[in-house]
C-alpha cells in the first residue's frame, strides 16, 4: 500500500472486488472517525485508459498539468443532469464526460472556475472527487502502469 501526498489517494493490491473494498473503507472511516465519507475505488487500468483517451491532445499536458482536471463520478449521471451542467461551461473552459470521468480544462486555473468539484457534484447528483492531471499521472505511475 502506498499513499500519494495528502490527497486521500491510496494505491494498493487486493483480491477483493471494488464494491467490497469501498464498503470496508467506508466502514473503517466511520468507525475510526465517527463520520461517513463517500469512497471511490478505481482499478489502475482505469487510470491508464483515461490517460490514453484524454480528449485534450493538442495541449502540452506536462505544462497544463494543474489546469487539466479529472473528476471521478460515483455513478453515471442522468442525461438531463449532464445537459444542465453543460450550460455552465463557458469558453475558454472545456468539459468532456467520458464513462464515469469528466475531463476538465481550466486555462485560467481551477481556482477561478465555477466548475468546481462541489458544483459538478450538485449539478450531476452524484458523488465526485477531482484530481489534477499531474496527480492522475502519478497515481498511474504508482500503480505500475506508466
Amino acid at each position: 500500500m502506498q499513499t500519494y501526498i495528502q490527497s486521500g489517494n491510496v494505491v494498493f493490491d487486493s483480491e477483493l472486488g471494488v464494491d467490497e473494498i469501498v464498503t470496508l473503507i467506508e466502514k473503517a472511516i466511520s468507525k475510526q472517525y465517527g463520520f461517513e465519507v463517500p469512497v471511490q475505488v478505481r482499478e489502475v487500468g482505469v487510470f491508464e485508459k483515461l490517460i490514453v483517451e484524454c480528449p485534450f491532445t493538442e495541449l502540452d499536458l506536462v505544462e497544463e498539468g494543474t489546469r487539466v482536471m479529472v473528476t471521478f463520478l460515483s455513478n453515471l449521471p442522468s442525461e438531463a443532469n449532464v445537459a444542465k451542467l453543460m450550460t455552465y461551461v463557458k469558453e475558454p473552459e472545456r468539459l468532456v464526460l467520458h464513462d464515469r470521468q469528466i475531463y476538465l480544462h481550466c486555462p485560467n486555473g481551477y481556482g477561478k472556475t465555477k466548475l468546481s468539484n462541489t458544483f459538478i457534484e450538485k449539478k450531476l447528483g452524484v458523488s465526485t472527487t477531482t484530481r489534477n492531471w499531474k496527480s492522475v499521472v502519478k497515481l498511474c505511475e504508482l500503480g505500475g502502469k506508466l
